[in-house]
């Protein structure tokens, strides 16, 4: 029997998806990347913006022709759509035979046999296992994610995921290591680390537990593979974390932190518990601290009650901390969350153009950044052949799917690179958002 697994959404998402596929090859499932010859499909969704609920509408609807045009016998639908939609989902979309809450994913065994009662499965998310798991089917071996927490204690007004994932709950460290360990021993030379809130770890275990310590048991037991964290939060992330990076050579200097916006006014009204000036003196100390560090965020333009005057200030704030890595989402609003009832909503048309402005200033800042990379020499992992001496891969300051890439240039008598490793590369050229180098 063989299943087909579609995975939408972040890189939380993809973690789940893998633990499934790697559930259900051991117990028995063939896996296989046409849904045309799959027995059973599976969806895992995402619903955090309106954009992402459509797509993954969209997905299953496309998916469920497999079951009259091809072998498909049960679709399923998991993650985080039939959790913000619960029962009405099932109404919806009765094409689906199964839908798994966000706390259902491990009883993904079950589901494909027909074995659950009732179509619809919401155990209570606060409840997700955090127990060790089969081990991950990956298709991408040299790079991995690895998530250290589930779920979110904060409350920003413009955010689902709490409801959708439950308050934090941290993974035991010893548990963290060994699958650190089993990806590394698989071949990856890149790990990922994901949550929620990735540097509040560990705040909501009963043992004492740190990010900060995390991370240094993390780099001695990586040797060359690279450590990186996304998701940071800007109130979570203290200078030991800033310190442990600076002592290892294996832990990307790189800061995924996002603010969200930088006027106070709009801060507030998100509920996050910052202002501009912290943030400032945050990214300076990550600058000072951590030479050579990288920066990343992600903003939200037309929040409810964003004025002129509150745009400017988030575009000085930008202007001031050239950032090296910057995406900006508009406001997606939607009745069951609590910035909905807030007044002076943005018209989309003021939003979108505010994004573009954004982006525009954002996309000068970028290529001053590269232009300074030129002459250095960076570690680079490999990771496809685009064209005969050329190969795409990464440095280590840009970190999977979400940045630019950097291009490696090879004399055309010279060796193959060795997909999947890490070589040194001289930088000499950039593009829009891309480094070109070659091999030092």
């Amino acid at each position: 029997m063989m299943v087909y697994i579609e995975s939408l959404g972040c890189a939380r998402n993809q973690v789940d998806s893998e633990t499934m596929a790697g559930q259900l090859r051991l117990d028995g499932w063939t896996l296989t990347r046409d849904p045309a010859e799959a027995e059973v499909i599976v969806v895992n969704t995402c619903s955090f913006v309106e954009a992402a609920i459509n797509e993954s509408i969209d997905t299953v609807l496309e998916l469920a022709r497999f079951k009259t045009d091809g072998r498909c016998q049960r679709l399923i639908v998991a993650g985080c759509l039939p959790e913000r939609f619960r029962e009405a989902i099932a109404d919806a979309l009765p094409e689906v035979d199964q839908f798994l809450g966000t706390g259902a994913y491990t009883q993904i065994g079950d589901a494909v046999t027909g074995r659950l009662d009732g179509n619809v499965c919401l155990p209570d998310p606060d409840r997700i296992p955090m127990g060790a798991s089969a081990l991950r089917e990956r298709e991408q071996t040299t790079s991995a994610y690895l998530k250290i927490a589930e779920g979110c204690s904060r409350h920003c007004t413009y955010c689902i995921i709490p409801r959708l994932r439950g308050r934090q709950k941290s993974r035991p460290m010893a548990q963290i290591l060994e699958e650190a360990r089993q990806l590394i021993d698989a071949g990856a030379r890149e790990i990922n680390l994901v949550a929620q809130d990735t540097t509040h770890y560990g705040h909501d275990r009963s043992e004492p537990a740190r990010f900060a310590d995390l991370l240094a048991k993390l780099a001695a037991l990586a040797g060359d593979t690279w450590i990186r964290f996304l998701y940071g939060h800007p109130e979570s992330i203290d200078d030991a974390v800033l310190q442990v990076v600076a002592a290892h050579d294996n832990l990307c200097p790189y800061f995924d932190l996002p603010v969200q916006h930088a006027s106070k006014t709009v801060l507030k009204k998100m509920g996050r518990g910052y202002d501009k000036d912290r943030l400032l003196e945050l990214f300076r100390r990550i600058r000072t601290t951590v030479p050579g560090a990288v920066l990343r965020t992600t903003l939200i333009v037309g929040f409810p009650g964003e004025s002129d005057a509150d745009f400017k200030t988030l575009m000085d704030f930008v202007a001031a901390v050239r950032f090296d890595h910057l995406g900006v989402f508009t406001y997606s609003d939607a009745e069951d969350l609590p910035s909905h009832r807030l007044s002076g909503h943005v018209s989309k048309k003021v939003a979108q153009a505010r994004h573009d402005a954004i982006m525009a200033r954002q996309m000068a800042i970028s290529a001053d950044n590269l232009t300074a990379m030129i002459g250095r020499t960076l570690p680079v992992l490999v990771e496809a052949v685009a064209e005969p001496g050329l190969y795409e891969g990464r440095s280590i300051l840009q970190a999977p799917e979400v940045d630019g890439l950097t291009y490696v240039r090879t004399p055309p008598d010279g060796p193959a690179l060795p997909i999947g490793e890490i070589v040194r590369v001289q930088i000499s050229e950039t593009l829009e958002y891309d480094l070109i180098g070659r091999v030092r």
